[in-house]
């Protein structure tokens, strides 16, 4: 952003903070030391001035906001120590039905793009029998949680004016198609059930929700979800990695620019790679 966009930002998020405060110009420029003339000046529509440093870490202190929230390098606006203590977040005991910051992500996400790079196939994609097969062991999360979070995001994304990207390396739907690692004692028939429903779903959600297949052997990615501005969320296993800078998110969003470019199977060809799948499942039963 240039001057007149951080300072345009910084005006607008100043005045958020102080009527979430409650507490007057006057008072405020009391407690930080100014004059009530300057921090007019900072809340005037016509000015693009900035603060010095200094005053900058005191409107926060008073307001209890993130330095980088005031000037626009956060979509987080608590304060550092707390964003730190909450960047792992423990993923739901398996008694859980879902997961309460997923959920929440979601919520909060409504209306911008949510991009994603799976750990499996799609959860969202997922027939009830697979996920069972999935997590009938899983330390993790219980099959019926599995169930309830796939439901969940497919109810979310069948929502009018989503926009949700899915990036994925199409190895992982051929290992899935021919009963390889994880699925190897899952039956033909239920992985052709499963095949089915990915081409179903990705072609009745489409556009609003696209599906891209990269090559494996040519790039990779951890599992991630971009939500929209406002964080990126990193699967390790019981827990997850947020991350809610602004620098943070525009990184994992070029970095899914890259997967998408990549890919070597587009959203409207995504039909006939699962028409191959399903006719190796077919020859090989």
């Amino acid at each position: 952003m240039d001057r007149r966009e951080v300072a345009s930002q910084f005006r607008a998020r100043l005045a958020e903070a102080m009527q979430r405060a409650g507490i007057s110009q006057s008072l405020l420029a009391r407690r930080i030391g100014v004059d009530r003339s300057t921090l007019s000046q900072l809340l005037s529509g016509d000015s693009d001035r900035l603060p010095r440093a200094d005053t900058v870490a005191g409107l926060a202190g008073q307001l209890q906001v993130s330095l980088d929230w005031l000037l626009g390098l956060s979509q987080e606006r608590r304060l550092g120590a707390e964003i730190l203590h909450e960047s792992l977040e423990i993923a739901p005991s398996p008694d859980a039905p879902v997961n309460p910051g997923l959920e929440g992500w979601f919520e909060e996400a409504v209306g911008y793009k949510i991009r994603h790079v799976p750990t499996t196939l799609p959860d969202l994609f997922k027939t009830d029998e697979v996920l069972r097969h999935e997590y009938r062991d899983f330390a993790g999360l219980s099959t019926d949680a599995a169930i309830a979070a796939s439901q969940g995001e497919l109810a979310y994304s069948r929502q009018v004016d989503t926009d949700t990207e899915i990036c994925a390396p199409l190895q992982d739907f051929q290992t899935f198609a021919r009963g390889e690692g994880l699925w190897r004692d899952l039956d033909s028939a239920a992985r052709r059930r499963q095949i089915e429903r990915l081409a179903g779903l990705s072609e009745e959600l489409y556009p609003g929700l696209r599906l891209y297949l990269y090559d494996g052997l040519t790039h990779y990615a951890v599992p991630y979800t971009i939500f929209g501005p406002q964080r990126v969320a990193l699967y390790a296993g019981q827990l997850y990695l947020v991350f809610n800078t602004t620098e943070h998110i525009h990184t994992f969003n070029r970095h899914f620019d890259d997967l998408i470019r990549a890919a070597v199977v587009q959203p409207t060809e995504v039909a006939g790679f699962f028409a191959e799948l399903r006719g190796e499942i077919d020859n090989g039963s």
